[in-house]
């Protein structure tokens, strides 16, 4: 057993836990009293030992402080057993301010500590992209570059990125889907020399931080929403997450290794890959990525599925490989039988249709006068089409991803009318920059261009040279 099976099967610990801790347990596994375990993960998986406890207390501090909750996320009990988990009090309104906030944190101070600069290659289907900029906006030892693709994301999202104007802040509108705009940054990548000269990194969910803050809502999710923490063995919650990428539910895949009771649920919108792979071990593309109400999610190629194999394989390297390839190549994989067996005893799935997602939206009103966004609404059809198994005893809690504020189209086609805080109405009016990429440039060497150009910048800083002028306010360069 490790460390962390053995503080779960703790029950007088685990139930301090619950009843002392008035945040969101960021290392669950950690103290009894406000426990960081994101903080003391970090230090156990690698060289957050560098810094004393203090430190990484208040790092993780400040990367909260900006939560508009008191207790960070929030649970809201909803009528016939829906339990939301509000994962979307930060910043930018969605659930990857979480791991962001403290994943930003974490940076600053080893870069800081060891005077170093990094660039940040970031490609976005909605929400990742505002997140990434909050967490790094005004680091003088960061520059971010951000994809989104145009016309795909909401008005709103886009607007949470393209009016941050911060020196090293640089964003790129690219006439291209979620899918394409990986494309070039993969490239870029793989391209081992410039990657190294430039210190390039990643905060999408390839970033191991990323998952690894993700994995204390899931400890928090439990705690509010078990029955009992005084029985043996503990019992089961099922946890239904809203599924893009699959970062979020590798967290759970992880939490539930560890020893976590939990049963997951894959939630995915039309672009259903991840259901296909967990119902029929039919890991294929289905031709092109749909437009669906639920846009962050509209993902064809979730490179998460890639952990999640490997930790269903038994840690099996050779065979994530080689699936992998055979994916890279041809698009398709059916998984091996043994592969597929555990795959489905570890997740459940669904897919839902805009027509259910409104269905969802328009029944939690009518019941709770809760206004859900799409993509918590893709959980909650789950829900309302599994009200039977819920009312059998296992407690169900759904992961809500994001605000409604930020979804006002969704809103407005469920026939409701939207709450729009005024933060959100306030970037109407703010100054935009942003760089387009056509269909036709070559977006790599365009991004190489501007990334090369920033890192000899900052390679000159004592010069008193201006940053480079990339981009335009007020418009697209």
């Amino acid at each position: 057993m490790d460390f962390f099976t053995l503080d779960i099967r703790k029950k007088v610990f685990t139930v301090r836990v619950v009843r002392h801790c008035n945040r969101l347990p960021i290392a669950v596994l950690d103290t009894p009293t406000r426990p960081h375990s994101s903080g003391r993960s970090q230090q156990r998986a690698r060289e957050a030992r560098e810094g004393p406890e203090p430190q990484r207390r208040d790092l993780i501090d400040r990367a909260f402080s900006k939560f508009r909750h008191k207790d960070v996320v929030h649970l809201s009990r909803l009528k016939g057993g829906l339990n939301v988990l509000e994962l979307w009090h930060g910043v930018t309104y969605a659930f990857k301010d979480l791991s962001l906030s403290c994943t930003g944190q974490f940076l600053q101070y080893f870069l800081e500590k060891k005077q170093k600069h990094i660039t940040v290659l970031v490609g976005t289907s909605g929400d990742t992209g505002s997140s990434a900029i909050e967490s790094v906006r005004g680091q003088k030892n960061v520059d971010i570059f951000v994809l989104l693709p145009k016309g795909l994301c909401t008005q709103i999202q886009e607007l949470q990125m393209t009016t941050v104007i911060e020196d090293n802040v640089h964003v790129f509108v690219v006439h291209g889907n979620s899918d394409e705009i990986d494309e070039p940054i993969k490239e870029l990548f793989a391209d081992v020399d410039f990657a190294r000269r430039n210190n390039l990194m990643s905060l999408n969910s390839v970033n191991w931080s990323r998952i690894m803050v993700q994995i204390a809502h899931y400890f928090y999710a439990y705690f509010q929403c078990a029955s009992t923490l005084d029985s043996t063995p503990l019992p089961v919650v099922e946890i239904v997450v809203p599924t893009g990428g699959g970062g979020n539910v590798t967290a759970g895949c992880i939490a539930q290794k560890m020893g976590l009771p939990i049963q997951l649920v894959a939630a995915v919108n039309s672009n259903d890959i991840i259901h296909r792979t967990v119902k029929d071990g039919d890991f294929s593309l289905s031709g092109c990525v749909k437009a669906t109400l639920a846009s962050a999610m509209d993902i064809q190629e979730p490179y998460n599925v890639e952990r999640i194999l490997w930790l269903l394989s038994g840690s099996d390297s050779h065979l994530t490989k080689t699936l992998m390839e055979q994916f890279t190549v041809s698009k398709s994989l059916k998984l091996p039988e043994g592969l597929h067996r555990k795959v489905s005893e570890t997740l459940r799935s669904c897919s839902a249709s805009d027509e259910d997602i409104v269905q969802a939206m328009q029944r939690c009103w009518e019941e709770n006068h809760y206004l859900l966004c799409p993509h918590s609404a893709v959980a909650a059809h789950y829900h309302y089409s599994h009200l039977d198994s819920c009312a059998s005893g296992t407690p169900r809690c759904c992961l809500a991803p994001a605000s409604a504020a930020k979804f006002q189209d969704a809103v407005l086609r469920a026939g409701l009318v939207p709450e729009i805080p005024p933060e959100i109405t306030a970037l109407k009016a703010m100054e935009t920059r942003s760089t387009v990429l056509q269909r036709g440039e070559d977006w790599a060497q365009v991004l190489r261009d501007h990334i090369t150009a920033v890192e000899q910048w900052w390679g000159k800083r004592g010069a008193g040279l201006p940053p480079p002028g990339l981009q335009g306010v007020n418009g697209q360069a």
